[in-house]
């Protein structure tokens, strides 16, 4: 038996270690190390570090000793984000063509700070979203709770990292973290999806939220939501383009659960969408989009379900 382990390991390890033409057109044309997902996680944690400080470390009423954590957590930030940056940006197809490593290393660190410079911003917007999911929750007993454990919280913070980075053009990095949220929270926002403030999501499990989405203030989804896209756009030799293909959310629009709302449409403020609406047409401001009434019938035998 022993020989046949050592046989079936070498046969295999042999057969694996040889690159497929496949495999070798998938592959960054450098040799340069690939962004670690680790190494992402801990940058936005970070993040989340300098955002609610008193909720991700030691209570520090000693404004002084806050700003020494958050001044830490910060240059470690700067550092690991240039770092995975610049391992990113080997995935840029609008870059130069001759990337170096120094090219591609001053390059992180000017768009680190970029990020950094947005880092009050984005701030503010979370702590919107909180306020908003505390309004929209009779179950929310208090803000804490909303920030500890409600999943949308944790989405927002992914998605609006992943939104300030894809904005700066920065490559790979944006889908990673966002699909970092989205296998913890089950909710799935494209990190190119423009959202408003005071932005809530009720239990949140299905939602999808496409790259082209424009989402108004004060919107509220429930689980099971799709703005998605109806159909898709070719060129001349067939290729799929990225072109806007999904709806725009005006501001104060609540949809409700496992609506689905495809293509590029318009939601008009002050709109409420109910649940299980297939919806592919503009909708005038302050509408109220419901099912038809329910038909009672009457089955015998299993005839005319």
């Amino acid at each position: 038996m022993e020989k046949r382990v050592s046989e079936v390991i070498l046969r295999n390890v042999e057969l694996l270690s040889h690159m497929s033409e496949q495999e070798v057109g998938m592959m960054p044309a450098t040799e340069a190390p690939l962004p670690s997902v680790e190494q992402v996680e801990r940058i936005v944690m970070l993040v989340k570090n300098i955002i609610f400080p008193d909720y991700t470390g030691k209570r520090q009423s000693d404004e002084s000793i806050r700003s020494f954590s958050i001044g830490e957590y910060m240059v470690e930030l700067q550092r690991r984000l240039t770092k995975q940056i610049a391992h990113g940006l080997q995935f840029c197809e609008d870059c130069e063509q001759n990337k170096t490593k120094e090219w591609a290393y001053k390059e992180a660190e000017r768009l680190s700070l970029d990020f950094i410079d947005t880092l009050p911003e984005i701030k503010r917007l979370i702590y919107t979203d909180v306020q908003a999911m505390f309004d929209n929750d009779p179950a929310a007993p208090n803000y804490g709770e909303v920030i500890f454990c409600y999943p949308i919280i944790n989405t927002m913070i992914h998605y609006r990292i992943a939104h300030r980075l894809h904005e700066l053009r920065v490559p790979v990095l944006p889908r990673i973290i966002t699909e970092q949220a989205h296998s913890v929270t089950g909710i799935d926002i494209h990190p190119g999806a423009q959202i408003g403030e005071y932005f809530a999501i009720d239990h949140g499990t299905g939602v999808v939220i496409g790259e082209t989405c424009i989402i108004g203030n004060h919107v509220t989804l429930y689980q099971g939501v799709t703005l998605g896209a109806k159909s898709f756009k070719y060129d001349e030799l067939g290729n799929m383009l990225n072109v806007p293909r999904h709806p725009i959310i005006e501001d104060y629009v609540t949809v409700y659960s496992n609506a689905s709302i495809l293509g590029r449409i318009t939601i008009g403020h002050h709109s409420v969408i109910g649940g299980n609406i297939w919806v592919t047409n503009n909708v005038a401001p302050y509408s109220r989009i419901q099912q038809s009434k329910a038909v009672q019938s009457s089955f015998e035998g299993g005839l005319g379900i």
